[in-house]
């Protein structure tokens, strides 16, 4: 027996003895066999763990941020007897202990709440740690989702994800600082006009930059890419999944268009994060928390979240991302959902609980108008919640004329595709192309080149 499969173990009987499903005694009998190794296993009996979880409480898990942006949750739990809420093991995106539990035909979890299609779901499900949720979501569910997210979260024609908190990338502006510039009051509409007032604000010293994005591939690069086309996507020999074609026409355009934004930045806007492993509380958010920094591009909650900082937070603009002159005027989405362990239990329970905290009023309420956990933005991926709004529009809404707008954008906006280096490749080629705005390398094609080149030598190194 490895050392992952002791640590697996150990885990679930010390699961067992806090639920109260065993006793202290058959806790300490346990641990001596597992003492044992592979002899004490078989005393014990893998399958008799299983068993004893058989009867256990619906345990869903949740990525940490998402309880503490979301405080409505909680509400949610109380209405489920026996629950058995926990915190997920995981940061930046790491679901390592999923797949070991899996690959022992064990869960210590029915249901995690906080993965991201285009960033875990393939590895999840080329390991067989989870199952569609189609034969346990009610249909009305199903045909309730927006178009674009339904094809998001579907792999071979079954639902992997249930969405559950959607992000866009968007931009957003300081209005005190546009208008100490003089440029517009609104949104601009496409690139040019963008730079042109960011060089506005730097130039008439209106702010310490004129505008900043957040240098992860999937929230700038891409997002800007799908501003011209979201016809970028190719397959790798038999692969049916895509791949971003970090050498199209439209991506080098979206690189120096990031080229341009840079010179308008801050010396540090490419530099990683101070959390989740470089991903989050990164250099971009510091400059508009502290309105050193007039036009920002990122999914709407951080805008939302850091403005919510300023001595008067209603400054803040948010609009569509700028379009190319004749491009196709997409965006990136994505949604944090939850996926279904396949040797979870609870399942119909399981979907129970998803139903009800998807279409919970309070958490929408929250986290569109703010709360006095944040205002992380994040919109839902049902059409019905959306008629409803327009049919009896809440007060809580009509301070928040962004809504509309950021749902508009849904009917253009693409998801990067399922693949199991959806999200490593943005992390691959950011060295390479990043070489191309450091000015280390002159030519945009020769960095994108690269970039597309390494990915395809991790993937074939990878099988």
């Amino acid at each position: 027996m490895n050392s992952e499969q002791q640590y697996i173990i150990e885990t679930g009987l010390r699961n067992e003895l806090a639920q109260g499903r065993i006793t202290r005694r058959q806790f300490i009998q346990g641990m001596i066999m597992l003492g044992l190794g592979a002899a004490g296993i078989g005393a014990l009996g893998a399958p008799s763990l299983s068993a004893l979880a058989q009867d256990r409480p619906l345990t869903p898990t949740f990525y940490q941020w998402i309880i503490d942006l979301h405080p409505g949750v909680q509400d949610v739990n109380k209405n489920f007897k026996d629950l058995n809420f926990q915190i997920a093991p995981v940061q930046g995106f790491d679901v390592a202990r999923f797949i070991a539990e899996g690959k022992n035909q064990q869960s210590t979890w029915d249901v995690y709440v906080g993965m991201t299609p285009f960033v875990e779901m393939a590895s999840l499900i080329k390991a067989d740690v989870i199952e569609p949720w189609d034969k346990y979501i009610p249909k009305d569910v199903i045909d309730d989702m927006i178009p674009s997210i339904r094809e998001e979260c579907t792999v071979d024609g079954k639902l992997y994800s249930w969405p559950f908190l959607l992000d866009i990338i968007v931009q957003g502006y300081n209005s005190a600082i546009t208008n100490k510039a003089g440029v517009p009051d609104k949104p601009p509409a496409d690139w040019d006009e963008y730079l042109a007032n960011s060089k506005t604000v730097l130039d008439k010293g209106a702010a310490r930059y004129g505008c900043t994005f957040d240098a992860h591939g999937w929230r700038s690069l891409g997002p800007i890419t799908h501003s011209i086309s979201t016809d970028v996507y190719y397959k790798l020999g038999n692969d049916p999944m895509g791949l971003f074609d970090f050498t199209s026409e439209p991506a080098i355009q979206a690189l120096q268009i990031m080229k341009q934004m840079l010179d308008l930045s801050s010396a540090n806007a490419l530099q990683p994060g101070t959390t989740d492993g470089g991903v989050n509380s990164t250099p971009d958010e510091v400059a508009f928390a502290s309105q050193a920094v007039a036009y920002y591009i990122k999914y709407q909650n951080a805008p939302l979240r850091f403005a919510a900082k300023w001595p008067d937070p209603k400054a803040l603009r948010l609009g569509a991302l700028p379009k190319a002159k004749g491009g196709a005027g997409s965006t990136i989405f994505w949604t944090t959902g939850a996926c279904l362990f396949k040797w979870g239990k609870n399942k119909e329970k399981a979907a129970e609980y998803l139903k009800a905290l998807t279409y919970n009023d309070k958490i929408w309420q929250d986290s569109i108008a703010g709360s006095s956990a944040g205002h992380p933005g994040q919109l839902p991926p049902f059409k019905s919640i959306y008629a409803k709004w327009e049919k009896d529009q809440p007060d809580w809404l009509k301070a928040e004329a962004w809504v509309p707008l950021v749902r508009a954008q849904l009917d253009v906006a693409k998801a990067i595709p399922n693949h199991a280096f959806g999200l490593q490749q943005f992390v691959i080629g950011q060295p390479l192309w990043e070489k191309y705005l450091t000015g280390e390398e002159k030519d945009p094609k020769v960095a994108m080149q690269a970039a597309k080149d390494a990915v395809a030598a991790e993937i074939k190194k990878a099988g």
